[in-house]
């Protein structure tokens, strides 16, 4: 059978049809086109474009495929329109074969049998090159795989090492205690203290410390690292003591001034020296630079220190692990096929490392964290990305990763729950500082300031879960 077969492809080559293989049904001869939509921009968009040019030049070349590519400004916007797709709107455009996609989004698009499962594409060993949670995240309820990895990120915590040392040296305080929250807090209320005493004319003058790009994902991440969990099915769970920590390690501060509320990224306070530290995706490296402009308009040139995520006390070391990945469009076996070809090609670890190196993104391989991160970290040119990739090593090394849970009411959740803990917050700063002005004790102001606001959220947390309970009576 097998002469058969070779005298049939060698007859087929004779006349000019060449490509025949009895394992691809591609043909260099008769590429094929595939539409790639992503939403990166500026720095990374560049880095994405180039790579894809190197594989329509080279392995694209060779196997028969060529790749279009479509960037989308943001990340919503994309999943917008996937949504618009996996509903039938009559206005949604053609589904791509290629799309950046997040776990809930295609989720909707597999239920109406618009995804191709990878499993088949990739062979056990090919699968097991990758970090097992990443694949592990792109796994649908069917069990099959259908939002492969290229690239994650995971929270860490970015500091001003210029205006931190300038800190330390007046308080003692040192880098070592912003390794727990308990330990951020108290620094945040010695450092608003400390700046406010600088100009002892102006009282409650003094500035933030901390801030996080995603209260929510603090508090997933540390009812998580206190062996506790910050959803009852789809509800949130305030009503335990985990969470009374994670809130006085939150709410006290932001009310007494030492965390910023500021509803926005947090790389543009540190960018005018509003803030020392925050914390926030490995992928906001970009946007820290060498310099601050403050409000007057003077600059200042400064460093930065990257650590891993704080944990609670006497809490484990989990992290957050964040990212979207690539999904396929259901479609002729060849274009499943060649769209298979272009992950694997794209999540090699050398075009991986290339890509990650200038984003701010983690790798997806063990080879790429485990041979070759060291390289890049020598080789960078970006003194920031090769602190974020030393600090990755350490959460790699030492930190397991946390998946939030897939539901449709999840981003709901998430801005409600940020939004309601900002609001709560600067409305009792706001009393705080009047209850001050009026001639109150610290203490007693923020403890008439912060009365029954978490006993309220907590109910409000209660009544969502009796709510969700009913609906599926």
């Amino acid at each position: 059978m097998k002469r058969i077969w070779a005298i049939f492809c060698a007859a087929l080559l004779a006349a000019g049809l060449s490509g025949c293989t009895a394992e691809t049904g591609l043909n260099p001869r008769h590429p094929v086109t595939l539409t790639l939509w992503h939403n990166f921009g500026g720095q990374m968009q560049a880095t994405m474009d180039t790579l894809v040019d190197e594989f329509n030049g080279t392995m694209g070349k060779e196997k028969g495929i060529i790749l279009s590519v479509t960037s989308i400004s943001g990340s919503s916007a994309v999943q917008e329109k996937l949504t618009m797709i996996a509903d039938g709107d009559p206005g949604a455009p053609e589904m791509p074969d290629i799309a950046t996609c997040y776990p809930a989004t295609a989720a909707l698009l597999q239920e109406r049998e618009l995804l191709a499962p990878l499993d088949g594409q990739f062979t056990q060993s090919e699968l097991d090159a990758y970090l097992p949670r990443f694949v592990e995240e792109g796994r649908l309820s069917d069990g099959q795989l259908y939002v492969f990895p290229f690239a994650k990120s995971t929270e860490v915590l970015f500091v001003n090492q210029t205006l931190f040392d300038r800190f330390s040296e007046a308080t003692g305080i040192g880098l070592d205690s912003l390794s727990t929250f308990e330990g951020i807090a108290a620094a945040s209320t010695a450092y608003y203290d400390w700046t406010d005493g600088l100009t002892p004319d102006t009282p409650e003058d003094g500035k933030s410390f901390y801030t996080a790009d995603s209260l929510f994902n603090l508090a997933q991440v540390g009812m998580e690292q206190m062996g506790g969990s910050l959803f009852a099915g789809e509800a949130l769970a305030l009503d335990s003591d985990c969470y009374r920590r994670i809130w006085e390690a939150v709410f006290e501060p932001a009310v007494r001034g030492g965390y910023a509320i500021y509803d926005g990224y947090s790389s543009d306070l540190s960018k005018t020296g509003e803030i020392v530290c925050s914390t926030g995706s490995t992928a906001g490296i970009l946007f820290y630079g060498e310099e601050i402009t403050y409000p007057d308009n003077t600059t200042e040139q400064v460093e930065y220190t990257v650590l891993p995520f704080p944990t609670f006390q006497g809490g484990e070391k989990i992290a957050i692990q964040r990212g979207n990945g690539l999904v396929v469009a259901r479609s002729t076996p060849e274009k499943e096929q060649a769209a298979a070809v272009f992950l694997k090609w794209f999540t090699a670890p050398e075009q991986n490392m290339r890509f990650v190196a200038s984003t701010g993104y983690l790798p997806v391989t063990r080879s790429a964290f485990e041979e070759r991160m060291e390289q890049e970290i020598a080789a960078n040119e970006n003194v920031n990305i090769q602190k974020l990739l030393r600090a990755a090593m350490t959460v790699y090394e030492a930190y397991r990763f946390y998946v939030p849970p897939v539901f449709d009411a999840f981003n709901a959740v998430s801005s409600a729950y940020a939004e309601k803990l900002q609001t709560a917050a600067s409305e009792a700063r706001q009393e705080y500082l009047s209850l001050l002005e009026g001639g109150a004790a610290e203490e007693e102001a923020y403890r008439q300031a912060a009365a029954e606001r978490l006993e309220f959220e907590q109910a409000a947390g209660l009544r969502d879960r009796l709510k969700a309970v009913e609906s599926l009576s």
